[in-house]
């Protein structure tokens, strides 16, 4: 329990970090926003003048050193999530890391470890914000047996983000910084797994379809080596099939959605600035919207159970390490299964 103000300290500070993590901290009663460590001294001045934050530190290893912190919020690309949040929890901080969990699967482990061998300090993942506000009602479906027995499930995430091929190399589309993580594939299967079962199998395809892009620190192009269009086939332990298509060059492309296809009844779910969610049974000639009622709709309140945790309020529910690790599971295994043009079972 921690009765005192919470100091907190930036390591990285992206969009998702200026625009939710410094906002949502700063609503939370007791807690301090001390100092911030961007990729460049520059940047981290930039941010101390814009937010007011009055540390500012030359690297995050000097943020990560202090001792007058409580706790660090990891807002950097995925290439360096296991070296700060490891170093963090050894210093005896409280640990928010910015969502996908790590570069890779092996990175994703020994940040569960680490979380492991450090019980009494919080090690939280940002979650996907999709279905945050419908997850409710989803579950609530679900339990009551409204779509009867799971037979297959599509998850969509496919717009034209990256098919102008003239735009600067993306940090998404290099994978010593993004590492395994492709496109929407990571974010939506995390959250479909609130409601199904993680899958026992998965047979994936990828594709680079624009192999190179303009080097956006300086002349002449780059190789492209996070695919732009991926596929997968999966199975669950009740029979159920799965097909997930991801892609970012898919012109006039259907969005976010996740469809739940049962012996009874259809769950869909359309992502954009707010979730939509249909449901039809076997009676009805098509999906009806649900309008969700207060009492139900759910919403971003990532940084406020973070210092519940911390304060201990309330537990993390969304989401821990082990979560974490589960969703990294299955991009290695996708991965895995597109390089070896072959299935590859889960878990592993």
């Amino acid at each position: 329990m921690v009765d005192r103000a919470l100091r907190v300290g930036l390591v990285g500070a992206g969009e998702n970090t200026r625009r939710r993590h410094i906002p949502g901290l700063r609503a939370v009663a007791g807690v301090e926003i001390v100092g911030v460590a961007n990729r460049t001294a520059e940047s981290t001045d930039r941010v101390a003048r814009e937010f007011g934050i009055e540390v500012r530190y030359p690297d995050w290893m000097s943020l990560v050193a202090d001792k007058s912190l409580d706790a660090v919020v990891i807002g950097t690309w995925p290439n360096l999530h296991c070296e700060v949040t490891c170093a963090a929890l050894a210093a005896g901080k409280h640990v928010l890391c910015e969502a996908r969990m790590a570069r890779d699967l092996a990175d994703a482990r020994t940040m569960a470890a680490a979380a492991e061998a450090h019980p009494n300090q919080v090690a939280m993942l940002v979650p996907s914000p999709f279905g945050l506000e419908c997850d409710q009602e989803i579950s609530g479906l679900l339990y009551g047996n409204l779509i009867g027995d799971l037979r297959e499930v599509v998850v969509v995430g496919a717009d034209d983000q990256f098919h102008d091929y003239s735009k600067f190399l993306h940090w998404r589309q290099d994978s010593t910084i993004s590492g395994i993580n492709v496109l929407t594939l990571g974010i939506l299967h995390e959250t479909v797994s609130r409601w199904v079962p993680q899958p026992t199998r998965v047979f994936a395809q990828t594709q680079t379809f624009e192999p190179v892009r303009p080097n956006p620190n300086g002349p002449g192009n780059l190789k492209v080596t996070v695919p732009d269009s991926v596929q997968i086939l999966t199975q669950y332990a009740n029979g159920a099939r799965g097909i997930y298509h991801f892609s970012g060059t898919t012109l006039l492309g259907p969005g976010k959605q996740v469809v739940l296809y049962g012996s009874l009844g259809t769950i869909k779910i359309l992502f954009g600035e707010h979730d939509r969610l249909y449901y039809g049974r076997k009676i009805d000639t098509e999906l009806r919207e649900i309008q969700i009622p207060p009492e139900k709709l759910g919403g971003w309140r990532v940084e406020a159970e973070f210092i519940g945790a911390i304060r201990g309020e309330e537990p993390v529910k969304r989401n821990d390490f082990a979560t974490g690790l589960k969703y990294m599971e299955f991009t290695d295994a996708v991965i895995r299964s597109a390089q070896s043009d072959s299935p590859v079972p889960l878990p592993q």
